[in-house]
């Protein structure tokens, strides 16, 4: 297999001032010379300043490295806020997650409880408010879309309704049939 790189210097980036070349890289740094690699087989330089790289072995990369250039102020400005606006938003959403996981938990003991009272999900109504207090607020400073907070609420409420119809303490209105 043959690789080539043809290039003129002129066309070279003026930061692009030293040009090394080997049969498996091409480097670029800032000095303002030209360095080529002794394994190579045939002559580089072909034609004046044109630069031409024939058949080198079976397999020949070319791999062309620019030095990184500075982030521009902007971009480093909204990557600080990116990284402060995620931290700030995982607190959030991890809050959501503790008291949700709470609710449900107890929802699911009282489930499993065969003689609950009534009278016992009260504590978990206190649970539930608390949760929606920090849905609503995570919703309010832009943590989680709107409808992604009412369905987060909508679990909660779905699953404390699916106990008391368990326990009998709710008893859903049949539906009315349309005509």
């Amino acid at each position: 297999m043959a690789a080539s790189l043809s290039c003129s210097w002129l066309t070279l980036p003026s930061q692009m001032k030293n040009l090394s070349l080997s049969s498996s890289s091409l480097s670029i740094s800032n000095s303002a010379s030209l360095s080529f690699s002794r394994n190579l087989s045939h002559p580089l330089f072909s034609q004046g300043n044109c630069l031409s790289l024939g058949t080198v072995q079976k397999r020949a990369f070319v791999v062309c490295e620019a030095a990184p250039q500075k982030k521009v102020d902007s971009a480093v400005k909204r990557a600080r806020q990116a990284e402060k606006r995620r931290i700030y938003n995982k607190a959030w959403k991890s809050e959501i997650k503790t008291r949700s996981k709470k609710v449900l938990e107890a929802l699911e003991v009282l489930k499993k409880k065969p003689d609950a009272q009534a009278e016992e999900i009260l504590p978990i109504e206190k649970l539930i408010g608390e949760a929606y207090s920090i849905i609503d607020k995570a919703v309010r400073v832009g943590t989680l879309h709107r409808n992604t907070g009412a369905n987060r609420k909508s679990r909660l409420a779905r699953r404390k309704k699916a106990v008391e119809i368990h326990h009998g303490w709710y008893t859903p209105a049949p539906a009315e049939a349309s005509a």
